[in-house]
């Protein structure tokens, strides 16, 4: 935005100087024009017009220099604000290809998330009432997650090794007994690598 503003600002600046070229030359024309037309004849007259020509050509070719420096300036700031619009193209070209890949990892995520809730609704349906209803009530305490893995000694809840005492309640359990971590009260899932 700021080399935009720039170049606009050139082509202002670039207009105006020749604008002030025009100006002069046609002074000089004018005056050129006097000059040749034989109407001025006193010689003092004559020569002040000449002095005159003579500076306004001056003054032209100092003005006919800032034009171009002008337009130097101004093919620089051009070639600044391509190269930066290049950028910002290509950088606009990764945010929607990035924004693109999001979508989709959205879009994938909600068809996982909507079969998982249907998985969950079919399981939730064979599981005892009383049950489901303490598994929930322990997932919304414990951030999400009612239920742990006992994995060598350890609930994989609060990553706590149960102590001996609590360890030998579990292995006493029957298999279908709920079983609950003493640390964070989560229901504790025995499998073949519980360490029991």
């Amino acid at each position: 935005m700021a080399a935009q503003t720039e170049e606009s600002d050139t082509a202002r600046e670039q207009t105006k100087a020749e604008q002030d070229v025009d100006q002069v030359r046609q002074r000089a024309v004018r005056d050129q024009q006097r000059l040749d037309s034989g109407a001025v004849t006193s010689p003092k007259d004559l020569e002040n017009l000449q002095r005159e020509i003579a500076s306004l050509a001056k003054r032209q070719g100092d003005l006919e220099d800032i034009v171009l420096e002008v337009m130097e300036r101004r093919e620089s700031v051009q070639e600044r604000v391509a190269e930066l619009t290049e950028r910002v193209a290509s950088v606009q070209s990764k945010i929607d290809d990035a924004t693109a890949r999001r979508d989709a990892a959205f879009d994938e995520l909600d068809g996982e998330a909507a079969a998982v809730t249907k998985e969950r609704e079919v399981i939730a349906a064979a599981v005892p009432a009383d049950l489901l209803k303490l598994y929930d009530k322990l997932r919304e305490q414990q951030g999400g997650i009612g239920a742990a893995k006992l994995y060598q000694r350890t609930c994989q809840g609060c990553r706590q090794e149960l102590a001996i005492t609590e360890l030998a309640e579990v292995r006493a359990a029957a298999p279908d007994t709920v079983v609950r971590c003493e640390n964070c009260r989560r229901i504790l899932v025995r499998t073949s690598e519980s360490g029991l």
